[in-house]
């Protein structure tokens, strides 16, 4: 059996050092400020299609949903790599926001960090954005319950993703750079709880 869940974890190890690299910066840079506002300009119309699969990253609902698969198969080790991946976002996420802290003054949330950013729904105007936390949840959860899951529902999982990181950038909660690190952090957090969960 190809061993994917090394795949996964070394894609994201990638991703979120590169992610970590670019934003230890003294200023958010012009590219990453050009990526925010052409998602953040996006058609208000789109705040519907992108609000569901955003509730995926909320800490209860994604949790809820992962063990809503391992329901559906009958696998216990399932139901507990994601209850072990959820524990483990929170410690993830608090270990690169203290490893960022020297740049967490300019890593604030768009209110903030961004000239004209558009705040939709409820979401912070201020403190530090990076890396996010919905993104890293449900990339997590993904990694966890792919294996077991017919590689058809894969893409699914790619396109939630997807979804989460264009959404939480659209609705003004992150800079681009906080989503594509919770990306990488949450694809090295499912690979490796898949590994263990077997």
């Amino acid at each position: 059996m190809h061993p994917w869940w090394l795949v996964l974890a070394a894609v994201g190890a990638v991703t979120l050092i590169a992610s970590s690299a670019a934003a230890r910066q003294p200023a958010i840079g012009p590219r990453e400020i050009g990526v925010f506002h052409a998602l953040n300009g996006l058609p208000d119309g789109l705040y519907p299609v992108l609000w569901l699969p955003m509730q995926l990253g909320n800490l209860v609902i994604g949790t809820l949903a992962g063990w809503a698969v391992a329901g559906a198969e009958g696998s216990w080790s399932v139901a507990v790599g994601v209850a072990l991946a959820t524990v483990l976002k929170l410690v993830i996420e608090r270990g690169l926001r203290h490893r960022m802290a020297p740049y967490l003054a300019v890593r604030q949330r768009p209110g903030t960090s961004q000239v004209g950013a558009r705040l939709r729904g409820r979401v912070p105007v201020s403190g530090p954005s990076f890396p996010s936390g919905h993104v890293i949840l449900v990339a997590a959860i993904g990694g966890v319950v792919a294996p077991h899951l017919a590689e058809v529902w894969w893409l699914l999982l790619v396109l939630v993703v997807v979804l989460v990181m264009v959404g939480r950038v659209y609705v003004g909660a992150h800079n681009p750079l906080d989503v594509t690190a919770g990306a990488g952090a949450g694809l090295v957090l499912g690979g490796i709880v898949a590994a263990l969960a077997g």
